[in-house]
């Protein structure tokens, strides 16, 4: 393979492992706060048990977030360094204000709300997880205004000096059409599954009934996940809906690829399954909802919706000129964009399916979920799915803008550090795989101890007003 696509390959694996955490660490750090919140209201030791619970679970999530998204950085100077020289004056900005802000905001607070149970004042530190949970929204916004100006660039300015994008109004990147699009959704489903792993490790705690005083905590736990679950995925769906009107707007490529719609067409279709010739221009079975296409992207169901066939010669005409926006084709890969976009909402379907139906069962006290043989099964589904539902929705919109790095201004093949061999990179690539199969062997089983020793009875934390300055700190849960 070339240094490019391994190159390609290094930063797809690394981004993929460091995402599956950063959806949950948002999602679960809003269900911690909201569970200690009502502890707060209620004082039902019930609450507190959930908080102090899914906590531990967060903080396993959080560390390992933090060091694969540290390797995830590193590599725009290990094997993209063309690419960080020409638009480093613009994409440094918000990766360093949230570097400098919000990491440090979600890691000391972080840290006061592991140390400071009995510590501090009971509302100070339910509040420190809020500001945690704030944290992690302020490190998504900036680095989603990072990646929107890959996909729309704004507030910039060409050099032909130096070759390079110098920034001119940080307050565009920030606002952004494509960033003001893609945060709500991106926190939406985030929200969509730190609830599914609440409801799911809930459901499975039910079901396993091996504490049954403990039964009614955990049907609290789930219901409450199921109607969180619930809630962000009806947002999820809107937000997502409105993304992809912005989407078909500044990449028109990207909604043609999704459907794979070689045609320009008005009141264009949407396929749900389609079984077409090898080169994908003939269809041969196709299962579609009329005029669905045009109202996602257009907002009109007789919308036209552009092809590829004539934004590929719209593009070679625009672009072939300039060696740093040049490229053999400038369509994605269909099959990858096509399936991606479908896996994604059928994932995402799915776990609120599950949500829905873990209501009907809980709705009453009586009702025996842990004679039903599929609740096992549906309790570790329900975590997985939106998992990679957000998996699938970042590979869908990083592989629909290719081949470019910035839409319209640099090719990913420009983007490449000409000083780095293939055997650099497969060397690096093999090492950063094996350690991340060692990392995921640890991730899975300290969260399956610690799910599987429950929620431990625990004494509510007294205000910490008359505690003894002198003693010992210690990380105790």
């Amino acid at each position: 393979m070339e240094h490019l696509d391994l190159a390609r390959w290094q930063f797809a694996i690394t981004t993929v492992y460091h995402y599956f955490f950063v959806p949950v660490t948002i999602g679960l750090s809003f269900m911690v706060a909201s569970f200690e919140t009502q502890w707060l209201r209620k004082r039902n030791p019930q609450m507190l048990r959930l908080a102090k619970f899914f906590g531990k679970l967060f903080t396993i999530n959080f560390a390992l977030g933090l060091a694969t998204g540290l390797v995830q950085e590193f590599q725009f100077g290990m094997n993209w360094s063309a690419y960080s020289r020409f638009v480093g004056d613009i994409f440094g900005a918000p990766l360093a204000i949230e570097a400098l802000l919000a990491f440090f905001l979600e890691s000391t607070f972080l840290g006061l709300w592991i140390f400071g149970w009995g510590r501090i004042p009971e509302r100070l530190h339910a509040a420190c997880m809020w500001i945690v949970h704030a944290g992690t929204l302020l490190s998504a916004y900036f680095i989603l205004a990072a990646n929107s100006f890959m996909q729309n660039p704004v507030g910039y300015r060409n050099n032909p000096v130096t070759g390079r994008a110098e920034l001119t109004d940080f307050w565009a990147v920030l606002t952004n059409k494509v960033q003001l699009a893609t945060f709500p959704h991106t926190i939406l489903a985030a929200y969509m599954t730190g609830a599914a792993f609440v409801l799911g490790i809930c459901l499975w705690h039910v079901h396993r009934r091996s504490v049954p005083q403990d039964q009614s905590m955990y049907r609290k736990g789930a219901k409450f996940g199921a109607w969180m679950l619930l809630l962000s995925g009806l947002g999820v769906a809107v937000s997502g809906d409105f993304a992809g009107k912005i989407m078909t707007e500044v990449q028109p490529m990207k909604m043609a690829s999704a459907e794979a719609l070689y045609n320009t067409q008005a009141g264009a279709p949407f396929s749900i399954l389609t079984v077409s010739s090898l080169d994908g221009q003939h269809e041969k079975v196709a299962i579609t909802v009329p005029k669905l296409l045009s109202f996602l992207g257009t907002g009109d169901f007789n919308g036209t919706v552009h092809g590829i066939n004539q934004l590929e010669a719209q593009y070679k005409h625009k672009y072939a000129t300039d060696p740093h926006t040049r490229a053999q084709t400038y369509v994605p890969t269909l099959p990858l964009t096509y399936w991606s976009f479908r896996v994604m909402i059928g994932l995402g379907t799915a776990a609120a399916a599950i949500g829905a139906a873990s209501l009907w069962t809980l709705r009453r006290r009586d009702s025996e979920p842990a004679r039903s043989r599929w609740w096992p099964w549906a309790a570790i589904s329900v975590v997985l799915l939106p998992i990679f539902a957000n998996s699938f929705g970042w590979i869908f919109t990083e592989a629909g803008r290719q081949p470019w790095l910035v839409f319209g201004l640099f090719t990913t093949q420009s983007g490449v550090s000409p000083g780095v061999s293939g055997a650099e990179v497969a060397t690096s690539l093999t090492i950063f795989t094996a350690l991340y199969a060692v990392l995921a062997v640890i991730e899975v089983k300290l969260t399956l101890r610690y799910v599987r020793a429950g929620a431990q009875e625990l004494e509510e934390p007294s205000a910490g007003a008359d505690d003894d300055a002198d003693d010992k700190l210690a990380f105790a849960y």
